[in-house]
């Protein structure tokens, strides 16, 4: 099939034809290897035209596919990734495509070129754009990306008696009885530094192996193995992938080595900032409790009610910015779910509720991640209209209630403080508050947001909407 598209819709010579064919072989391989499915493209001789001249899905992988692409057309407007290294000659990473069945995938792409360094074809790796987007990003830095991985590959495939020497990633090649054959400058390189001093073509498995796995065990298997090894000061991911002739036949044995010992120093360096914020925002929070407590001892002298109850309202706000480092420390990280804080200054507010009136407050809407600057500012403005709501919204009442509403946005999220109190004149309002003050200012100045108040004797809305972080 392969060679009659070629010969079909392709300009190709018989030499570049026999190359894709070998490639081919392989397919089956790589697919399982980086449980993707996997294709060759060539450019027909219609302009910007590719077309599918071999597949390979995943045996132990769920495929994007659920018939056959070979022979399919590929369009620029549909896998620009693919036309554009055929074109350039060029790899393409992680770039949006839609398939010949209208599924959104990801592709990454690789050029295969002949002996005098034409792009014949191209090595498409497709995967699922939703789930690669769901990966969690501290994993991703430490493993090997699907272009270097397939970049490996090729050279591996295309190279008889040499892989390049700008790869990544060291290579060993062994025959089907465990002898090494082949081995890249990158491997050659680490097995030096290990200690190695012997010509390393021609050792046994056994001499070679990192992580105690025996040959006759590792081309049994019938999956894909990894293994993380420690050896001294190296931290080394080692992957196994068999080569097999047919159904039946060992070719011979793949061992893939990637140093990943500065991406486990970060780690390390990571975890280490992680439990330092920690600290930090603990010790803050307890500075924080302090002068709220001094706060208290110094409110229990005065006898004046206006003035002690501008010391009560000084030391909730005390403990509003207290409750968001207590989360924080809590998480180890800079950043913490708006409705967890939410939560905690509610909590707190219910905890100085007038006991002559029950207050159900309940929290709705969006759960994300903001910043511990964010969270301190939005602590404030929550803290203080929750407050202004259970001081005056409920007088003469037995019971109410108080609705905070998350809504996310892209650049701008918001947040509806509601109540079904008594309402008031926002015309008669006392315009000098410092609680409002104190809302407006964090609400401009910090979240860079607006600011609006609705009431009547249904209740009052306050709502507030603050500046995402983002890159867009």
């Amino acid at each position: 099939m392969l060679e009659q598209l070629c010969r079909e819709y392709t300009n190709l010579q018989d030499l570049d034809i026999k190359l894709l064919l070998d490639i081919s072989e392989h397919l089956p391989l790589m697919a399982n290897l980086m449980n993707a499915d996997v294709f060759i493209d060539c450019m027909t001789r219609e302009k910007g035209v590719a077309i599918v001249i071999a597949e390979a899905k995943p045996s132990m992988y769920k495929s994007m596919y659920k018939e056959t692409v070979v022979g399919e057309y590929a369009f620029r407007r549909n896998e620009p990734a693919a036309i554009r290294t055929l074109e350039l000659g060029m790899p393409t990473r992680d770039l949006r495509a839609i398939t010949q069945e209208d599924q959104i995938v990801k592709q990454n792409v690789v050029p295969i070129k002949n002996e005098s360094g034409t792009t014949i074809a191209c090595l498409i790796v497709e995967t699922d754009v939703y789930d690669k987007e769901k990966d969690n990003a501290r994993m991703k830095i430490l493993s090997e990306t699907t272009e270097q991985l397939t970049e490996s590959l090729m050279d591996v495939m295309n190279e008889k008696d040499h892989v390049h020497n700008y790869l990544n990633d060291g290579i060993i090649i062994f025959d089907r009885h465990g002898f090494s054959q082949s081995l890249n400058p990158v491997a050659a390189s680490l097995y030096r530094k290990l200690g190695y001093q012997d010509e390393l073509v021609g050792i046994p498995f056994e001499n070679l192996v990192l992580d105690g796995c025996r040959f006759d065990e590792v081309i049994q298997s019938s999956s894909t193995k990894n293994f993380e090894v420690y050896i001294g000061n190296f931290t080394l991911k080692v992957k196994y992938a068999s080569m097999k002739l047919n159904e039946y036949d060992l070719a011979g044995l793949i061992m893939i080595i990637k140093d990943i010992s500065d991406e486990k120093a970060i780690e390390k360096e990571l975890i280490s900032k992680s439990v330092a914020i920690r600290e930090i925002h603990h010790r803050v929070k307890n500075n924080l409790q302090t002068i709220a407590s001094l706060l208290r001892l110094q409110s229990r002298r005065i006898e004046d009610e206006q003035a002690k109850r501008a010391f009560d309202e000084s030391i909730n706000r005390v403990i509003s910015i207290a409750v968001t480092h207590e989360v924080l420390a809590q998480k180890g990280v800079d950043e913490v779910d708006i409705k967890t804080i939410l939560q905690q200054i509610t909590t707190n507010a219910m905890s100085v509720l007038i006991e002559e009136c029950s207050i159900e407050l309940v929290i709705t809407g969006d759960s994300f991640d903001i910043s511990s600057d964010l969270a301190t500012s939005i602590a404030l403005v929550v803290n203080e209209i929750v407050q202004n709501s259970m001081q005056y919204a409920f007088i003469g009442r037995s019971s109410g209630k108080i609705e905070i509403r998350i809504q996310r946005g892209i650049l701008y999220s918001s947040i509806l403080v509601t109540d079904d109190g008594v309402g008031y004149n926002i015309e008669m309002a006392r315009k000098g508050s410092l609680g409002m003050k104190i809302v407006k200012s964090i609400i401009i100045d910090k979240l860079k947001g607006c600011f609006s108040i609705d009431s009547n004797d249904s209740g009052t809305k306050v709502s507030f909407d603050f500046k995402m972080k983002t890159d867009i």
